[in-house]
């Protein structure tokens, strides 16, 4: 009893500080939308860096990873702490610089907001919001989901998930309603600082427990012979590539990393970021999936629903430190949550119930008090309904995430074509956007394949191509469509086709 309570304290300690971290940015937010949301487009190399960091920290990151090394082997090093870390820096440059350019300039809040004025669309500034409101939700869901599963843990079953998932999504829903953009990009970058320095710190207490590294590792091949050379696993390299590919492409279309872009405060700090991105990767997830994989040479056990770094570390360090590290990795998931909810605000407001309100030019007071209750009344449904989800949807947190980041993934796409290619239409975006859409979800979602198989028709379709997952497979039919619509169909009148030009602008 006195060690639960001890490790409650230290997860309850944590989300006091982070309380009254966002009551100061509350003070300091001015009351509009662009400080609300991007922080009024101030943000600086290091707290623009640890802020995406920590927004990409996630249940995922900190229990679905090294449950997978444990189970498969330390190769997905290679996919999350290697490729994937490349690819979304590389990313980071090519796209987020251009949408910086464009969002300074034109005052864009959310990626709907530019893509409607680009292609002159309220439609398609309401089918972009839509469909990431869509895949959000699955990903949220993965943050209550962990986040119980992590006080289970902790506590050995005296708090029940529902109390630890239901206690958190309370927690995100103040917080967030508080402190806006400022404070959740300073309470991250404390977070990511916290969680980084904690991890390395485990990896040390556990190797000297244990002899070394060379021992742990001597122990993982004689456990686990196949998990010490590259191939021995349980991937294969279309595997790998495929999900590199759809987790860097995914994480640059959430709408919490993609507002980022437009929140930096110049072009200097967008180029530091993204050089300095694969080096924070590799220290925090070479670390965290080489628990997981030595642990599986150590002989741990990991009871049925649980998560093998607590029990890892409840092997071998203390109570208290076992419960800071569960509580770093508890701040990891409320900074992915606080930041998907503020997001996910931004798109319900400004891209659903503006336009569709018809009150899109409105700037008058009373408009923007209940665009204000609109967002946080959002924010209670959306945190609600995903947490009541997260308690009844069967699927390992590596499942459930893997499915958000390659739905994202599939607008990435159309959209970089839409700020490069002056030749993309209206059409052919409606095409691309769509048409990689229902591809993907045709593979993802059982309901579909359910009903056709009601109306006699045979709709089972593949789990791979040549090897190759349907979420990689998609982006090429988003690629595709994208293109031939648009070479032909001509350009809608309302169309603004020299709006992305980078001329007159690259100097800001």
């Amino acid at each position: 009893m006195a060690d639960t309570a001890l490790q409650l304290g230290i997860v309850g300690a944590y989300m006091v500080v982070a309380l009254a971290v966002g009551a100061v940015a509350y003070r300091l937010t001015e009351r509009t939308a662009e400080d609300y949301y991007l922080a009024s487009r101030t943000l600086g190399t290091v707290v623009l860096l640890f802020t995406t960091f920590a927004t990409l920290l996630s249940a995922f990151t900190f229990f679905g990873g090294p449950n997978l090394a444990f189970s498969a082997g330390p190769e997905w090093i290679l996919v999350m702490g290697l490729m994937d870390g490349i690819i979304f820096a590389v990313l980071w440059y090519v796209l987020g610089y251009k949408q910086w350019l464009v969002g300074k300039r034109h005052g864009y809040v959310t990626l709907g907001e530019m893509l409607g004025d680009r292609f002159g669309s309220t439609a398609l500034r309401v089918v972009v919001a839509a469909v990431s409101l869509v895949w959000l939700f699955p990903y949220v869901m993965l943050q209550q989901k962990g986040a119980g599963q992590a006080i289970v843990g902790l506590t050995n079953g005296a708090v029940p998930f529902w109390v630890g998932a239901g206690g958190i999504t309370l927690f995100m829903i103040a917080y967030v309603a508080l402190s806006g953009m400022r404070g959740v990009a300073w309470t991250d970058t404390l977070q990511g600082l916290f969680m980084l320095s904690l991890i390395w710190v485990a990896v040390a207490w556990v190797l000297s427990a244990v002899g070394g590294a060379g021992e742990a590792t001597a122990l993982l091949a004689s456990e686990k012979p196949a998990f010490v050379g590259l191939g021995g696993g349980l991937y294969t390299p279309q595997y790998i590539i495929s999900t590199a590919v759809s987790i860097a492409f995914g994480v640059t279309m959430f709408p919490q990393i993609n507002q980022r872009f437009f929140a930096a405060g110049s072009k200097k700090v967008l180029k530091r970021t993204f050089a300095l991105w694969p080096v924070l990767v590799l220290l925090l997830f070479v670390p965290a999936f080489m628990l997981g994989a030595w642990a599986a040479g150590l002989g741990i056990t990991v009871p049925e629903g649980g998560n093998v770094i607590p029990a890892l570390l409840g092997e071998y360090t203390p109570t208290w430190f076992t419960a800071l590290v569960i509580a770093g990795a508890m701040a990891a998931m409320m900074s992915s949550s606080d930041s998907m909810l503020l997001s996910g605000s931004s798109y319900l407001t400004r891209d659903l119930y503006r336009p569709l309100t018809g009150r899109d030019d409105a700037s008058d007071e009373a408009t923007d008090r209940r665009e204000a209750l609109v967002a946080r009344l959002g924010v209670v449904a959306f945190a609600t309904l995903s947490f009541i989800a997260s308690l009844y949807t069967p699927g390992t947190l590596v499942q459930i995430g893997d499915t958000a980041f390659s739905g994202f993934a599939q607008l990435t796409v159309p959209v970089a074509l839409a700020l490069y290619w002056q030749g993309t239409t209206r059409t052919g975006m409606y095409a691309g956007v769509v048409g990689s859409q229902v591809f993907y979800g045709l593979h993802v979602f059982p309901v579909i394949a359910t009903v056709g198989g009601l109306v006699g028709l045979d709709v089972a379709l593949p789990t791979a191509y040549l090897g190759w997952t349907p979420g990689i497979v998609g982006i090429l039919v988003g690629l595709v469509l994208t293109v031939a619509v648009s070479l032909v169909t001509a350009p809608a009148a309302t169309e603004n086709r020299t709006a992305y030009a980078v001329t007159g602008i690259e100097s800001d």
